[in-house]
């Protein structure tokens, strides 16, 4: 199983992944004939977050729901790095996740998105559909228009539009990444249908599917995405990401070049 609607499930699913991929030499730990099981034991997890060996037993069971100290102290003992630790501490007791916004974009953000031409912008909601978007962005990648409304979807572009293989030089690491972030923000919602749908639909890609199982998470960076376009070529854009104050929830992306050949094939394409 890939997505579970109870979130104490999905914490303790990720947990234990975490733990199995953990080696013991990471927390000094000998590696005896005896271990016939990969990482670590739930006791040597437990001793080293200062709690019980049954608690975090129940924490990897889905039975119990903790606190953020205790997520905190388990989240150093699995050597979580800022982005696994933000995904877990997302789970502790009465979580304070707003509800996602309805799918409207305001005239002025659109309008912004609109004056950004010839650098491609968009605007996303909460599960990365994509509401709204400006000729640049379309002719970087596709007339969105001309595809389901629920195709307009990052998640979707990646994973189940095939150009998109070429298009992005990078694929499979930018690939994983995107979809790392998705499922660390569709675990906290389980009970959100669009998360789930949007999960199903690029499972059927084996490549999502694999790296579902891997419960990989993962931050938004910043680093320069680099493009084969069949048009314009070879292309260097630097993403920025903005929240919509005004319509939270909404996100504001847009690409800038980066150097002055990817600025002179932007206009080409505009």
């Amino acid at each position: 199983m890939t997505y579970s609607s109870d979130p104490r499930v999905e914490l303790g699913a990720f947990l234990r992944s975490r733990r199995e991929r953990l080696a013991p030499a990471a927390l000094g730990l000998p590696v005896t004939p005896r271990r016939r099981t990969p990482g670590l034991r739930r006791a040597e997890v437990a001793e080293s977050a200062g709690i019980s060996t049954s608690w975090y037993a129940w924490l990897e069971q889905g039975r119990v729901r903790t606190s953020e100290q205790v997520l905190r102290a388990v989240a150093r003992a699995l050597r979580l790095d800022a982005a696994e630790t933000a995904h877990v501490l997302a789970f502790a007791d009465d979580p304070k996740v707003p509800a996602a916004p309805a799918s409207w974009v305001s005239p002025h953000l659109r309008s912004l998105v609109d004056a950004l031409v010839p650098h491609p912008a968009m605007v996303i909601d909460p599960h990365w559909d994509l509401l709204a978007w400006n000729a640049s962005y379309a002719a970087l990648l596709t007339d969105l228009a001309r595809l389901p409304p629920k195709r307009r979807n990052m998640l979707w572009l990646v994973f189940r539009w095939p150009p998109c293989r070429t298009l992005l030089a990078d694929w499979e690491p930018e690939a994983r990444a995107l979809l790392g972030q998705f499922r660390a923000r569709a675990a906290r919602q389980p009970h959100d249908q669009r998360y789930a749908e949007i999960i199903e639909s690029i499972g059927a890609d084996p490549d999502a599917a694999r790296w579902l199982t891997q419960r990989e998470t993962a931050a938004f960076r910043p680093a320069v995405k680099r493009f084969h376009h069949p048009v314009a070529g070879e292309l260097r854009l630097r993403p920025v990401k903005l929240a919509a104050v005004d319509e939270p929830g909404h996100h504001f992306l847009a690409y800038l070049p980066d150097g002055p050949a990817s600025e002179a094939a932007l206009r080409q394409l505009a």
